[in-house]
């Protein structure tokens, strides 16, 4: 049986890497990740036999928050189960005043979760975070947590990148079944504040508040204290009536002290303001959470993205979150070696490609100056239930990236995976659409890519995904905009660019995805594109031909490479499986670099 004493964890600065919400930090926090007991489910009888409600062990011990196809987990199985147990117990003091969330930060795919044989909650979705009351049934002394999860690894459920055969296959990888980020809890007051939602707003020098409390009884009063370098910029605050739960503020950021009116963030600077949020009540602190955000805007002009009112030319590499003992589970260190390698070779962001990273991963963008492109991973069989799984996974994406200023793109489909059919189906144009509003009307300051790659329907950016590896068939497939925009340019999808009835209508244009040199260990069983280079000198040179293809289009406003790292059967990385360098870096750099600098730097 595992069993531990949970000893307050101290409140960390926001270098701290354990603390999984580095966005909205508060003091009394508890870590949850480590041993767990686990069973696999195979006959799926646990819970008929009550296993949420026994006290009987588990057979089998795992490292959470590792799936247990992963090395790391400790079991490093691939046989295919699709029903998982965990049980977690600890020691615990209850505060009958004070409220107790249990936070998941991602579990594949359906989770049900019990605390002392009393059901707390279920989910459905593999990527994004949830969270649970648990103060009713924690009890003083010692406490059980309970987890079912279901995996069917369905072509109709969000898979990204996971195989739905019984082998790898493609670019497509080992499942991903159960706990596979971080597991937590938080002690709050009953009346706290649960979900904040920050938008810049530049031309006011503003930043917009929305924030939402639970039911309540009394009058409070919301505070939010902004600080620049722990400097205080100004105060924000608002009365809160009895029982109202969504509460709308406005703070004034402008300061004598920023160059211009305000600080802004960009790669090349990416200044953070500090927030603090405190909730009151007759004079009581009932609640205190610390926070950040950055002075930014994203728009498209013309055929340009602007980022801060200035044209903003995007070097984009792919990142599919993969590690090789781990699968997509990452330290917070391997994940900031990862980005800083990214920045360290050029790049000013990234495509998180298929996966949706953990909120570290987001924290490291914003802090390192690297915009993202936030992109839901896919399903494969469009149905109604693979649409109502997309709609509701989606709209929680948008909600987990929203504050964080280096999200300045939402992808919400990808190369028609799901919706094979969408080039004359309007069915299926239609679902695209309706993911594009909804995830515009959960967030209108961000650009939003409705099918990535080709047949786009709605869309703020024409992206293009094309893996020719002949560097000068690439350069004319591009060079005549007026040629390309409403046909089919690329050699290796030969897909339209737009789908039946769509047209291009002016976005601006980024080679989203393109490169993909397979450089490895030649094995028959790796894959990529193109040819195969036969030494690095000649990988290099490939690379470099064809980044200056893309970035002398006059008509292209950015691109993304793939990709950082290898990936299993993969190996286009420019990084090998272990993400260490297989090329030199500097050399990356001064290709990268050397080309369509934005701005000018002032000495």
């Amino acid at each position: 049986m595992v069993v531990s004493s949970l000893s307050r964890i101290e409140k960390k600065n926001s270098t701290g890497t354990e603390y999984p919400r580095p966005q909205f930090k508060r003091d009394q926090w508890y870590d949850l990740n480590g041993e767990w007991e686990f069973a696999f489910d195979a006959e799926e009888v646990g819970e008929i036999d009550g296993w949420a409600h026994s006290a009987q062990p588990f057979s089998q011990q795992i490292q959470v928050p590792y799936a247990y196809q992963s090395k790391k987990s400790g079991i490093h199985s691939n046989e295919p189960y699709e029903v998982v147990w965990y049980k977690r117990t600890f020691h615990w003091e209850k505060d009958h005043q004070n409220e107790l969330l249990l936070h998941f930060e991602a579990v594949d795919y359906y989770t049900k979760v019990w605390v002392n044989g009393q059901f707390v909650g279920e989910h459905t979705g593999g990527h994004t975070p949830f969270s649970f009351s648990i103060g009713t049934a924690i009890q003083s002394g010692e406490n059980t947590i309970t987890v079912r999860v279901e995996d069917r690894n369905s072509v109709e459920q969000v898979l990204g990148k996971q195989s739905w055969k019984s082998t790898n296959f493609l670019c497509w990888y080992t499942r991903t079944t159960g706990i596979w980020q971080p597991v937590w809890m938080e002690e709050v007051s009953p009346v706290h504040i649960q979900d904040v939602n920050m938008t810049p707003d530049l031309t006011q020098s503003s930043l917009q508040l929305g924030v939402k409390l639970p039911h309540h009884r009394k009058i409070a009063y919301l505070e939010a204290n902004v600080y620049f370098k722990g400097e205080w910029v100004n105060t924000a605050g608002a009365w809160v009536k009895p029982n109202q739960q969504n509460i709308s503020m406005t703070v004034n950021v402008e300061s004598d002290e920023a160059d211009f009116r305000v600080f802004y963030w960009s790669p090349s600077n990416p200044q953070l303001y500090d927030i603090t949020f405190t909730l009151k009540s007759d004079e009581y602190v009932l609640d205190v959470a610390d926070s950040y955000f950055g002075m930014r805007s994203i728009e498209t002009k013309n055929d340009a993205i602007l980022l801060n009112d200035e044209a903003f030319y995007q070097k984009l590499i792919l990142d599919q979150g993969y590690y090789k003992d781990s699968l997509m589970t990452a330290s917070f260190e391997e994940m900031e070696a990862d980005l800083k390698k990214v920045k360290e070779m050029g790049f000013n962001g990234v495509r998180r490609h298929q996966t949706i990273g953990d909120r570290r991963y987001m924290y490291l963008c914003d802090q390192l100056g690297l915009v993202v492109w936030a992109e839901m991973p896919s399903f494969f069989k469009f149905t109604d239930r693979s649409m109502e799984a997309m709609m509701n996974e989606t709209r929680e994406m948008v909600m987990k990236h929203r504050n964080h200023p280096s999200v300045i793109v939402y992808t919400v489909m990808n190369e028609s995976w799901g919706v094979n059919e969408i080039y004359h189906r309007k069915d299926q144009q239609s679902f695209v659409n309706a993911l594009y509003y909804q995830t515009k009307a959960l967030d209108s300051s961000r650009l939003v890519v409705g099918n990535d790659g080709w047949e786009h329907t709605l869309t703020d950016i024409l992206t293009i995904h094309d893996y020719n590896s002949n560097a000068e068939d690439l350069a004319v497939a591009y060079r005549d905009k007026e040629d390309y925009v409403n046909g089919s340019p690329s050699k290796t999808s030969r897909k339209q660019n737009f789908a039946s009835g769509y047209e291009y209508s002016g976005q601006p244009i980024v080679m989203s995805e393109f490169g993909g040199i397979a450089y490895g260990s030649g094995s028959e069983d790796d894959w990529g594109y193109g040819t195969r280079p036969q030494n690095e000198e000649e990988a290099l040179d490939r690379f470099e031909q064809l980044m200056k293809s893309i970035m002398e289009s006059t008509s292209i406003q950015g691109f993304c490479y793939t990709q950082l790292t290898d990936v299993e059967q993969e190996v286009n990385g420019l990084l090998d499986h272990n993400h260490e360098e297989k090329f030199d870096p500097k050399r990356i750099y001064q290709i990268v670099a050397g080309m369509k600098a934005d701005g000018f730097i002032f000495e």
